[in-house]
């Protein structure tokens, strides 16, 4: 029987919010505030329900009760939508964030990759974030001679391995990351969704590499990723986040079809995306979404009817004028890409006079060939430069029309046919 190499008890992690006070400009201002702070923290006390445990607003519980065992050599995909809790609970596991309350037994080294550029020395070479790192994990100098050459070889940024790491691009900080951390022989190997700054050849390599580690070598991987697919390929059990609290543990497929269950629930012509968990721009970027069949609001859609995606933009005005990527995908409920583009596909340049408006996007013939639910997601933002990816903004529901008694729509060859003809207009 395997050995328990990570156990997690009633673990909990509370942030309190907004305890910041407000700053007075004037000597009156400051007076009144003195005045005034016996009275609000005795609002405070009345508002704890019980000792030790605050009801009002100003506490946030990011994780609360979490309990779960990882075997040594498991690979345990961890899941959820965005603020559920899952970037916390590997901080905490990385021992980066301390626990409001619980227990964690952990036996063994852990190496983390959670954010671009994590553990690494700005002002240091690659080369020297390397041995660096090696020395954390305890790691003699002969022991990380030995693995430098695969590190660098794996990573494919030996050209610079000698560069300050400061100078090196997104991508090249997570190569050079998941690099170290899975070569470095650490026991536990936690990976976040940072994979996905990586281009997609890379990220089979790490998605291979994990495999690896964990049946070839015998170590430990919890893997986060949006990408239901690798997670249920890679990971036999998953664990699945909402709202702080664990929801289901066990088999990747079930807790995965559990996952999509909650995603695809409800189904809205019109959403207000502001307040999007993904939005990297609080009041720029996309505002708003629309989805319309044959010009019409509606979220059902009809084989071959036009499927339309309208977008509700705000942006600076020193971007008016500049020459704009935007589009939209859709996910199948086991995670698959049914469909991607932008207009960089068709050569279509999108150029925004105004600072804000409207960007239509529309599938003249949608070829759907099967009756589902599929989730939206949206790309927006500028060449190189500035950009925001909003996952599953929103649910839309394909009904097919049988032509010929097959139980399909007419036509099955969903890129080459639904991607020849699409447009943008703009407003």
């Amino acid at each position: 029987m395997s050995q328990s190499i990570i156990k997690v008890q009633n673990l909990s992690k509370r942030y309190r919010l907004g305890l910041k006070e407000k700053q007075a400009d004037t000597l009156l201002g400051q007076l009144t505030n003195i005045i005034k702070s016996p009275y609000e923290n005795y609002k405070r006390l009345r508002q704890l329900s019980k000792f030790g445990e605050e009801a009002d607003e100003s506490v946030f519980w990011a994780l609360k009760d979490i309990n779960f065992e990882v075997q040594q050599g498991e690979v345990l995909g961890i899941i959820g939508k965005n603020g559920a809790g899952k970037s916390t609970l590997l901080k905490i596991l990385s021992q980066i964030t301390e626990p409001t309350g619980g227990r964690i037994e952990i036996h063994g080294r852990v190496a983390s990759l959670l954010e671009v550029g994590t553990g690494f020395h700005p002002e240091l070479s690659g080369r020297e974030n390397i041995y660096m790192n090696g020395t954390i994990l305890g790691m003699t100098r002969r022991e990380i001679d030995s693995k430098l050459d695969e590190i660098i070889d794996f990573s494919g940024v030996e050209k610079f391995i000698d560069t300050p790491v400061k100078f090196y691009s997104s991508g090249m900080k997570v190569r050079l990351g998941f690099s170290v951390a899975a070569h470095l022989d650490p026991e536990i190997l936690i990976i976040d969704e940072v994979l996905a700054v990586g281009d997609y050849e890379f990220q089979q390599k790490c998605l291979g590499k994990m495999e690896d580690v964990s049946k070839n070598q015998g170590r430990t991987v919890l893997f986060v990723s949006h990408n239901l697919e690798a997670v249920k390929n890679l990971c036999p059990r998953s664990l699945l986040l909402e709202k702080g609290r664990i929801d289901l543990i066990g088999n990747s497929f079930d807790v995965i079809d559990r996952y999509y269950g909650e995603i695809f629930g409800s189904i809205d012509v019109s959403k207000d995306l502001r307040f999007h968990p993904d939005k990297k721009w609080k009041d720029l970027g996309i505002q708003k979404i629309e989805i319309l069949a044959d010009r019409k609001l509606s979220a059902e859609i009809f084989s071959n009817q036009s499927l339309s995606i309208n977008l509700f933009y705000k942006i600076k005005e020193i971007h008016l004028n500049t020459p704009l990527e935007v589009g939209f995908g859709l996910f199948d409920q086991q995670g698959r890409g049914i469909m991607a583009f932008n207009n960089r596909n068709f050569k279509q340049e999108v150029i925004l006079k105004k600072v804000e408006g409207n960007i239509l996007m529309t599938i003249p013939r949608f070829p759907i060939y099967k009756n589902e639910k599929l989730s939206i997601y949206l790309y927006f933002g500028y060449l190189g430069n500035e950009y925001e990816v909003l996952q599953n903004v929103a649910t839309i529901k394909i009904r097919t029309i049988d032509y010929l008694g097959s139980g399909h729509a007419l036509n099955t060859n969903l890129n080459q046919i639904a991607l020849s003809d699409v447009f943008y207009e703009i407003s």
